[in-house]
């Protein structure tokens, strides 16, 4: 099956052969980038979306729910249930999610590991500001990213920067039930503690004995109590370690990849078929217009 794609409005410098969506639908479709797509992907940072008549699939690792008056379907970090709608928050781009299912405790060397790390460019994040501030108190956490740097240099790897720590600082730019973006899932990868803030609905993703969720506890300052307990025993800490990071050691539905196909088929089915948005809101407009228009008349 041959398609027509294209991708609009995503950051600057994006690679559309990068992104998960290329990657992913390339191994079982013949795909074409065309200037008149069937299938246009297209993030919040722009309008040239709204040049296209076609479907349109809204994506983005931003804070920002589909809004569909402008898009038919959407991969997105929001919960709402329907067939518009697949819940796809920004780490499921790295497809690793079976590197998860490894034993954690084994080749873990807990003696050649640093307390904690921060890596962040953005100074816009309060909480997670505050929160780094307070937990300092206790012992340095290495910051390693553009914004409150204490190494003398930027890290490059991040992957393999976090690596040699017991705990990571993941906290999200903001906080919104749902939203979570790669922040707990580099971690997770790198096989450091997670000490997570955002999405107060994290424990539906993720085991919630796997990690410190900082909305599980009434204030910061508990948090970091049980930071202490963690660093300071550690027979407490491997019983987290030994906590598999999905639920039952499973990949969830939403991420395996049989389910994100069978919601492609369904879209790309719908290509000969479908009225796009771009196609139906004249109308919607007309009988908007018309409404008012009678209503005015009918009251003046």
């Amino acid at each position: 099956m041959k398609i027509k794609i294209n991708f609009t409005d995503f950051w600057q410098n994006f690679d559309y052969r990068e992104s998960f969506f290329w990657k992913f639908l390339i191994e079982k479709y013949e795909l074409e980038i065309s200037d008149k797509p069937e299938i246009l992907f297209f993030g919040p940072f722009g309008r040239e979306h709204r040049k296209y008549n076609c479907i349109k699939i809204f994506h983005t690792g931003e804070n920002i729910k589909p809004n569909f008056l402008e898009c038919d379907f959407a991969f997105s970090f929001d919960f709402m249930k329907g067939p518009k709608n697949y819940r796809f928050p920004l780490y499921a781009w790295y497809n690793e999610h079976e590197k998860l299912l490894n034993n954690r405790i084994e080749g873990f060397d807990i003696q050649n590991k640093k307390f904690c790390n921060f890596v962040y460019s953005n100074d816009k994040a309060l909480e997670r500001i505050d929160f780094f501030n307070k937990l300092s108190k206790y012992k340095k956490i290495d910051s390693g990213g553009r914004f409150l740097n204490n190494l003398g240099y930027e890290v490059q790897n991040k992957s393999e920067f976090i690596s040699n720590y017991k705990f990571t600082i993941c906290f999200e730019n903001e906080s919104s039930p749902g939203y979570t973006s790669e922040k707990i899932y580099d971690a997770m990868l790198a096989n450091s503690i997670p000490i997570y803030w955002g999405n107060q609905l994290i424990h539906h993703e993720f085991n919630p004995k796997s990690f410190i969720n900082v909305h599980d506890y009434d204030s910061f300052d508990s948090a970091i109590n049980k930071i202490i307990e963690l660093d300071s025993n550690d027979d407490f800490y491997f019983d987290m370690l030994k906590e598999p990071f999905f639920h039952d050691n499973e990949i969830p539905d939403g991420l395996k990849k049989e389910n994100i196909y069978r919601q492609f088929e369904y879209i790309f089915n719908l290509i000969k078929t479908y009225k796009p948005i771009s196609l139906r809101l004249p109308s919607k407009i007309h009988y908007l217009k018309k409404d008012v228009k009678s209503w005015l008349k009918s009251k003046f």
